[in-house]
């Protein structure tokens, strides 16, 4: 440690990442410019620590990347209000989970029909009127997301 100042090494262990993902999300900006040694080494300060583990939390929780560029820099930005932006992003992302949940559901409501119906062949499964595989269009499949079997 430099005076408080964290080399790269230092910061991506602290985080439990590794230095490839901290250049990374420096690249992305996602992380504040760091200041250099006399020497040349980025130095960045402790809370670059919370930061990525803030990134990897968020990822976890299915925000993307450019979501999580969003946030913190609304939260940057927020000069004081207590509104970053957080609870309505994450009301929307819930609603996409449950979305997610609801389709995956589905999925393995099917398969298990499949699977008590006996379906071992695809074709004479389509042919037989115990068939539950989706092979037609459902009403709207052309805005569901790809998760179902095509």
């Amino acid at each position: 440690m430099t005076g408080g100042w964290l080399r790269t090494g230092e910061v991506a262990d602290a985080a439990g990442v590794n230095v490839q993902t901290l250049r990374y999300y420096h690249r992305r900006g996602l992380l504040k410019e760091p200041r250099r040694s006399n020497g040349g080494h980025r130095l960045y300060p402790p809370e670059a620590v919370t930061v990525l583990r803030v990134i990897k939390a968020a990822q976890r929780l299915g925000f993307t990347l450019g979501e999580v560029a969003e946030l913190l820099e609304t939260a940057s930005r927020r000069h004081g209000r207590p509104d970053g932006g957080l609870r309505a992003r994450a009301a929307a992302k819930l609603a996409e989970v449950e979305r997610k949940i609801a389709d995956l559901e589905a999925i393995r409501r099917t398969l298990t029909e499949a699977l008590d119906a006996g379906c071992d062949d695809l074709v004479a499964c389509a042919a037989s009127p115990r068939c539950p595989l989706p092979f037609s269009p459902q009403p709207g499949d052309g805005q569901r997301s790809s998760t179902v079997a095509a």
